[in-house]
């Protein structure tokens, strides 16, 4: 079934320090007179080697590899044969999520000290076993439910975590926004829409601001909802509606249920985005004329989470 293993990795800061002040020393120097801790930058530099090393024996499999990094995975065309391994942050894998299609994804944390690791279940050492099992058939993964927002124009983007929909600057985005039977033009600072593996991120300190502003005027609120990895539904919720002349409050939250869509007509005449799970230099327009439909995906990311013998490597 498969014939290539496609491992991505990442720049490191301190590579990426370079890059801007063209020599190591020059880097140096600037971080360090600006406060910074350059032997901070050195010692992530160094791990994040190690680990790479260590993954590039383990995938001595004798299949041909293919070494890519993050900037190139938008335009990388993923085949039905590839395994994909992904060394570096949580963010690295939902980036590699949206890309990969049905492909295995094996997450590798390559710095357990400083990653939480949520979506990189794997240790370096542990690359070969998780991937021979995959070549086995053995392997058990799991399918991330992806939200999916199409333009009437025909563009797509999938988000692994969540979609921001509203202005790009800090100003008043303006929309009507159709949840269910319910349609009301609105004035806010722009709509999430949260899949399951993204409702314990951004959208949880949305919840969070309205619990405690909540408690703050004497109510009780509640400090977010949580989804599993595959649940079918999203979660979305309005930032700061503001109620006008021309604008209501009366849809703030709630859930896109399976088979169903939110759907946001744009009323900005300019400076209207859509982006997904942070990325913001990867957007659609939205102003005025565009019509915003999401839902979940039919598309699923393939999380590889266990090796055979009953061994989890992550939840």
């Amino acid at each position: 079934m498969f014939d290539k293993l496609v491992v991505v990795g990442r720049k490191t800061r301190l590579q990426e320090l370079i890059e801007r002040f063209n020599t190591r020393g020059q880097a140096k120097f600037y971080l360090e007179h600006s406060g910074g801790d350059f032997a901070e930058y050195e010692s992530e530099h160094e791990t994040y080697q190690r680990s790479v090393d260590v993954v590039r024996r383990a995938l001595d499999v004798g299949l041909p590899r293919q070494d890519l990094d993050r900037s190139l995975v938008p335009t990388y065309r993923f085949a039905a044969g590839d395994v994909v391994v992904a060394l570096g942050q949580d963010g690295l894998v939902a980036n590699v999520a949206k890309y990969a299609g049905a492909q295995p994804i094996i997450g590798v944390n390559p710095d357990p000290a400083r990653y939480d690791g949520i979506l990189l279940p794997w240790q370096p050492p542990e690359t070969r076993r998780a991937v021979t099992a995959v070549l086995a058939g053995a392997a058990v993964a799991r399918a991330v439910t992806l939200a999916e927002v199409t333009l009437n124009d025909g563009q797509r983007l999938l988000a692994f975590n969540d979609l921001f929909i509203g202005a790009r600057t800090h100003v008043s985005a303006r929309y009507r926004i159709r949840a269910g039977g319910t349609v009301e033009a609105q004035s806010s600072s722009g709509v999430l829409v949260s899949t399951g593996a993204g409702s314990t991120g951004w959208i949880s300190s949305v919840f969070n601001m309205a619990a405690g502003v909540t408690t703050f005027v004497g109510g009780q609120g509640r400090r977010g909802v949580q989804l599993d990895w595959e649940d079918p539904r999203l979660l979305f919720a309005v930032r700061e509606p503001f109620i006008s002349r021309h604008s209501t409050a009366a849809i703030v939250a709630g859930y896109v249920p399976p088979g169903d869509e939110l759907v946001l007509e744009s009323l900005l005449p300019t400076g209207g985005v859509i982006f997904s799970d942070g990325i913001e230099n990867d957007f659609l327009h939205f102003s005025a004329g565009v019509t915003a439909r999401v839902r979940a995906s039919p598309q699923h990311a393939m999380l590889v989470v266990q090796a055979p013998a009953g061994q989890h490597a992550g939840s």
